[in-house]
């Protein structure tokens, strides 16, 4: 009997640190105009995320951006390695949530504004933004020790995926930073390769990212028999649980040719 053969690894994407700061800081500033444009009507509206108004999910956006800044003022991990890599980070969050929600809830019982919590996050963060992209820095991450420009690479991922909760649940656009929403859906493209392994499906986001996943025939040439394809937002809802599969589909923003294209047992991929 031959020996079964081994599914290659999808290798580790690299994102450059300098546009990684232009991005955080662009998403950053994006949220925080749009929260001080939000009225107090607005503020308390359901978020669309369990439990949760929009003042806490403003406040919430702050504990995210508070991130970075805590971290590089705590201890540097003794790990030799990385332990965790993002699409690691992405598959842990839904362990946190709980913790993230109680912390998110006491916070924002104590804030009167969160468009003033955020600016607070700012201050913060802003003298540390050259160090928040380091490289060759290892932090103590709760999952396991991370570099320090993966964990601010999850600040984007956090603001875009907020920034479009924000919008929809407001009814007012939320500028997205082209390199943040870049970041994002290659986080979560790369999140679903590694969870399921393969090359017989074919997923595109263009104009940001494409990978193989799912075992299974591998195509070698002209079009692959198994294709998913959808816009950047759309990816991100499923990817977020925001909306399900065959919502998408039915509302054609999602198109999946192919006998081996349903991936809704795959999703979400964060908690």
């Amino acid at each position: 009997m031959p020996p079964a053969k081994r599914t290659k690894a999808p290798q580790r994407r690299s994102y450059d640190p300098a546009r990684v700061r232009q991005a955080l800081i662009g998403q950053v500033e994006a949220v925080a105009t749009a929260a001080h444009q939000l009225t107090e009507e607005q503020c308390a509206r359901p978020s669309g995320l369990p439990g949760w108004d929009v003042h806490r999910l403003l406040v919430h956006i702050a504990l995210q951006i508070d991130a970075v800044p805590r971290y590089l003022a705590g201890p540097e991990s003794k790990a030799p390695a990385p332990e965790v890599d993002l699409p690691a980070w992405a598959a842990s969050t839904a362990r946190g949530a709980a913790e993230l929600d109680r912390e998110t809830r006491e916070e924002a019982d104590g804030a009167a504004s969160g468009a003033a919590r955020i600016d607070e996050a700012v201050a913060q963060l802003e003298p540390v933004l050259e160090s928040a992209v380091r490289g060759d820095l290892l932090i103590p991450h709760g999952a396991g020790a991370m570099r320090m420009l993966d964990f601010t690479v999850t600040r984007l991922v956090e603001l875009v995926v907020h920034s479009d909760d924000l919008a929809r649940a407001t009814g007012s656009p939320v500028t997205f930073d082209r390199q943040a929403l870049a970041a994002t859906v290659r986080v979560l493209t790369d999140t679903l390769a590694v969870r399921a392994p393969g090359a017989s499906v074919e997923v595109r986001v263009p104009p940001f990212a494409v990978v193989q996943c799912v075992e299974g025939p591998r195509h070698t040439r002209g079009t692959p028999p198994n294709v998913v394809e959808t816009d950047p937002l759309t990816w991100i809802r499923l990817a977020t649980g925001r909306i399900g599969w065959e919502q998408a589909r039915s509302a054609a923003a999602v198109s999946a040719g192919g006998e081996r294209a349903d991936i809704s047992g795959l999703l979400p991929l964060m908690g």
